[in-house]
């Protein structure tokens, strides 16, 4: 029996095809590569046509559109959207643990010898929460999308440029409720976004920083992690009160609900658009 080639396999997984075609068997060579032909052409047409419907009625493509359906429910959950700085120092990574004895350390895209891309939003958000404490001696409830950046494996699942959505509410719960309002937010989430109660599960997980986390899973895929305090790192940061925060990673977050085999087709690329390939 014969089976695609390498090549074969490269361009009907770059053209989206999943293991069931890659995995099709044939009598003969000429059999394989006649349906090869008919599959590249099938597929490079549904991308045209995908590729079209985006530039000629959505003009936005997912990854931006569930980005912008969390951060709309979480306006009108209250939270206040901030931007910070991309670039962040040496020392909010230590008061994060992450020193040059975390593994996380090596994943660290340095600028200088002070500086780095930051790899998460909570250092960040944690001043900005700490300090509109302080001003308004109120609860204080904000939010932040933006790129984050790490050495990751470039597996399905990881890319080193990615967006964060991270929402944080600081003393706005009475200590004891913060996971009662972790899955709150969690299931808030999902149905924002339309996903089926069948299709995610909410799973405690151990952290590296964090100590535990509540992980939103889509069929088996993390895409999104939640923690609460006070815990260990508070006083690093001059934070005393209750908070509940949750990270979603929006281009994982896209793979999931379309379906995709690979996160690469939804994120900042010249190779794809809207998880289509633009080499057609």
């Amino acid at each position: 029996m014969e089976k695609f080639t390498v090549t074969q396999q490269n361009r009907i997984t770059e053209l989206n095809g999943g293991p069931e075609l890659l995995a099709m068997e044939f009598e003969t060579r000429e059999a394989r590569d006649s349906e090869f032909r008919r599959l590249e052409n099938e597929m490079v047409q549904k991308a045209r046509t995908e590729i079209g419907v985006l530039l000629g009625e959505k003009h936005i493509t997912s990854a931006v559109t569930n980005g912008h359906r969390l951060e709309q429910w979480l306006t009108g959950e209250g939270f206040t959207k901030v931007v910070t700085p991309t670039m962040i120092t040496k020392q909010m990574l230590a008061d994060m643990t992450i020193d040059e004895d975390n593994k996380l350390y090596d994943q660290v895209f340095w600028i200088d010898r002070k500086k780095c891309l930051r790899p998460m939003l909570a250092p960040n958000l944690y001043v900005v929460m700490r300090e509109l404490k302080r001003i308004t001696n109120g609860p204080v409830k904000i939010y932040e999308i933006g790129s984050c950046f790490r050495k990751e494996s470039q597996g399905a699942k990881h890319i080193n440029e990615f967006t964060m959505l991270n929402c944080v509410e600081l003393a706005a719960i009475e200590d004891g409720g913060q996971m009662d309002e972790l899955r709150r937010l969690a299931v808030r989430a999902m149905e924002e976004l339309e996903v089926p109660k069948s299709s995610y599960e909410l799973v405690e997980e151990a952290s590296t920083v964090y100590g535990s986390t509540l992980d939103i899973e889509i069929n088996g895929l993390e895409v999104a992690s939640g923690s609460f305090g006070p815990h260990f790192l508070d006083a690093k940061w001059g934070v005393f009160d209750t908070w509940v925060g949750i990270g979603f990673g929006i281009e994982r977050l896209t793979m999931a609900l379309e379906g995709s085999q690979t996160i690469k087709r939804f994120s900042r690329s010249i190779n794809f658009i809207d998880g289509q390939p633009l080499n057609i």
